[in-house]
């Protein structure tokens, strides 16, 4: 990298981006990674990075970033393991770090990551539980090393477990005589080293026999190991020797183990940083509110509300910028504090973040180019050592890059030609535009000089664009407007601020009339923005109403359609219960006929012909109910008879049943009962219940009779079906059904019997579309498990 784009990184603050991006990675390899991130000229190479990134963002999205162990790079320990040296605890389990980290990204890949470039990175891994494993159950931290480490350790361990309790014991015994409580300083076990002891008071040193270890600074006190622990002790350091072999014999089995796979451990250790640092560009991008742009080696840049990304996202303000298309140069002007600088920033902090592979902060379809080189010459250069004035500092500068630029270059020049005489700046701005422009460069510059807004108005390849400013507020709105040069808002700035209108009128007399006429055209041209800015934005809020409400007709539709499929469906169903129902009369009433013609010689032949015809009318009419529910025709409703005490009426608002308790009165008031509850009610707001129920007489033929809603003594609960074919039952479970529901029951039974299975089948599949049937299930164990069905009536 040159000189100059190594200062273009640190004008545009390149590095706050990588140092951001590395606080996203959790390893420390690849935090350095993130850091050391650089743009690159190759657009393949671009493209490659940015679909890295773009898997990433992908399946963080759908699955969440995988999880990253804060591991370390263990390739000291691991050249130290080939040696045959053995490991620290701490090195160990920086190992097992690995591979546990190695076994959880390969549980995280699935078959979401077929076609993503990055699935090749986790497919090379290779996790080994066998080695993460022992090192885990062998070692608790790094300083401990587990019981379980191996079998002898457990055993040795045991074993000082009971000497330390026999020298404890011991010890206790000693201090809690009260013969020795004189010889004591103080009646506690201390240690020495690793020696139990107990403090003896220097003039009794004779009455503990034992081995002093130490003595207190007065002298005073002597710290003596009675002779009954010594042997206890001895053990002890036995004991501990024992243990340390048996730890350093496993640290030298786990680093042996170990040995064996070095090579996987540093290629899954590779594999893990750079999966953590891709993730980390993933994480960024969420962060950022960033995507994709697309990528051209052309100079093409168009970005769409795009933002700053160092700017607090709650002030930056999203703006669109084009560069390169039918334009290679940019020239922006507008007041100080307009966004003019940041929009520069802007277009070359975005390409080098691109570059870099990383997403950009702005809208889906933004384009940007890959360049050679991106050069700017932004801020005070000022430097007091070279005895450089702002001026000398930036044409330093600008030497520099016009001697290096290309057509592959991108260019962004901060108040070009400003700190000398506006004339001879101008003019020198608008020289150096036209060389950069002739080397095929894309440029964006930021002036005051109004020779600059004629000269990219007059100039084909040059554009003009303003940073808007609000007038009235007097506060910039920090969009970049293309295509329209900035106006000169001193007078109206100096105006709203309380400059004498004098003052301000003879300066307006010592401009020239041409730049007059000039600023007139950019108000005029401003005004005329402005107005066709508020027709769009009202036409485009329309545009939303409207989508909005047709997103809202269209739900409407859909709702309409799938009710009127229900309702279509529902009319289906009830016609096939009154065609049902409608054959279960006409049968009933021919077996009827049929017996009574057989005993017409009887003498009750004749009233048994007009009960049959009674039953007939009833029948009839209870089919009209059905077609045509009494519901609908209320309002003219007339009780066919006086009401009786023990009839059964329905209220015409409540669609609730009631038994008749007393007869009217002069108002037509009766006393109803509706469950548990008593209430009066206007014969007017009653309908009569008369029912129909089939039952067997005698002979064993079926009739109809009147019933109100009480539950009859002939009404049986049970079906039994045993022996008859499916379509036969079918018709029986409708009449029965019909019956049950009528006389008011919620549960019956039907006996199917167990069988070969068909008849339960049969009556199952009958009663899944029934209209009585809330549900049914098979009998348990007593009321006849698979033999029976049980069923809920609605």
């Amino acid at each position: 990298m040159t000189e100059l784009n190594e200062k273009s990184l640190n004008t545009l603050e390149y590095r706050k981006i990588t140092e951001q991006l590395a606080a996203h990675a959790v390893c420390e390899d690849a935090k350095e990674l993130a850091r050391g991130l650089m743009p690159v000229t190759s657009l393949t190479e671009v493209m490659l990075r940015l679909t890295e990134t773009e898997d990433a963002v992908k399946l963080a999205g759908k699955k969440g970033s995988p999880g990253f162990a804060e591991i370390r790079s263990v390739d000291t320990a691991l050249k130290r393991a080939d040696k045959g040296a053995a490991l620290s605890l701490r090195e160990l389990l920086d190992v097992a770090y690995i591979l546990k980290t190695t076994r959880r990204l390969q549980e995280y890949m699935d078959d979401n990551m077929n076609g993503l470039s990055i699935k090749e990175l986790f497919s090379g891994l290779e996790a080994d539980r066998f080695v993460e494993g022992k090192i885990d159950s062998a070692i608790i931290s790094e300083e401990e090393v587990s019981d379980n480490a191996s079998p002898a350790l457990a055993s040795i361990r045991r074993k000082i477990s009971r000497s330390l309790e026999n020298a404890r014991e011991v010890l206790q015994r000693l201090i809690r005589s009260q013969q020795n409580h004189k010889y004591l300083q103080e009646p506690i076990i201390t240690m020495r080293g690793d020696r139990y002891v107990v403090p003896v008071k220097s003039e009794y040193r004779s009455e503990i026999p034992g081995l002093v270890h130490d003595t207190s600074g007065s002298g005073s006190t002597l710290f003596v190991e009675p002779m009954p622990v010594v042997e206890a002790n001895n053990e002890l350091r036995m004991l501990r020797a024992e243990e340390q072999k048996e730890i350093e014999r496993i640290l030298f089995e786990l680093s042996s183990d170990v040995s064996n796979i070095t090579e996987k451990i540093r290629k899954d250790y590779t594999i893990i940083v750079r999966l953590d640092f891709i993730f980390s560009k993933a994480k960024y991008a969420y962060a950022i509110k960033a995507t994709r742009p697309i990528m051209n080696d052309k100079g093409i840049i168009d970005l769409r509300r795009s933002r700053h990304p160092l700017i607090d996202p709650a002030k930056v303000v999203p703006t669109n910028i084009s560069l390169g298309g039918d334009y290679t140069t940019l020239v922006i002007t507008g007041p100080n504090t307009g966004g003019k600088t940041v929009t520069l920033k802007t277009i070359g902090l975005l390409t080098l973040m691109a570059e870099a592979g990383l997403f950009v902060p702005c809208a889906d379809e933004s384009r940007l180019s890959v360049f050679d080189n991106v050069f700017c010459d932004i801020g005070d250069e000022q430097s007091i050592e070279q005895s450089l004035s702002t001026f000398s500092s930036h044409m330093t500068n600008i030497v520099k890059i016009i001697n290096e630029v290309d057509r592959d270059s991108l260019v962004l020049f901060d108040e070009l030609g400003a700190g000398t005489d506006p004339v001879e700046g101008a003019t020198l701005a608008i020289s150096i535009l036209e060389r950069v422009k002739a080397f095929g460069a894309k440029t964006a510059a930021t002036t005051h000089y109004a020779e600059l807004k004629v000269y990219a108005l007059k100039t084909p390849g040059v554009e003009n664009a303003s940073c808007e400013f609000d007038v009235e507020t007097l506060k910039p709105t920090y969009k970049l407007l293309i295509g329209i040069p900035g106006k000169s808002n001193a007078f109206a700035i100096s105006s709203k601020l309380g400059l004498d209108d004098d003052i301000i009128s003879r300066a307006r007399s010592l401009i020239g009339s041409e730049s007059l006429r000039f600023e007139e055209v950019l108000s005029d041209l401003e005004a005329k923005r402005q107005a066709m800015e508020k027709q769009r934005d009202e036409a485009e809020h329309m545009k939303t109403e409207i989508a909005r409400m047709k997103s809202e007709i269209e739900e409407q539709r859909k709702k309409f359609d799938l009710s009127r499929e229900k309702e279509i469906e529902k009319a289906r169903n009830e016609a096939k219960r009154v065609l049902a129902s409608s054959k279960r009369f006409y049968e009933n009433m021919v077996s009827e006929l049929e017996d009574i013609r057989r005993q017409k010689e009887k003498e009750d032949f004749e009233s048994r012909l007009n009960s049959a015809k009674k039953s007939l009318k009833a029948g009839i009419k209870q089919l009209d109910d059905t077609i045509d529910p009494v519901e609908n025709k209320e309002d003219d409703y007339k009780l066919p008879r006086a009401l009786r005490v023990g009839d059964v009426v329905r209220f015409k608002k409540l669609n609730k049943e009631a038994d008749v308790l007393t007869l009217p009165d002069d108002k037509g008031d009766i006393t109803v009962r509706a469950g548990l509850i008593k209430t009066k009610v206007n014969i007017s707001d009653v309908v009569l219940v008369e029912k129909e129920r089939v039952t067997v007489n005698g002979a064993g033929m079926k009739s109809l009779r009147s019933t109100s809603s009480k539950i009859d003594r002939d009404v049986t609960l049970e079906l039994d079906l045993r022996g008859k074919m499916v379509d036969e039952s079918e018709i029986e479970i409708d009449s029965f059904l019909d019956g049950a529901v009528m006389n008011g029951l919620s549960t019956v039974t039907i006996i199917h019997g167990k069988g070969t299975g068909a008849l339960r089948a049969g009556v199952h599949s009958y009663l899944k579309g029934h209209p009585h049937v809330r549900s049914f299930r098979l009998g348990v164990y007593g009321e006849g498990e698979s033999g029976v069905t049980i069923v809920e009536l609605k």
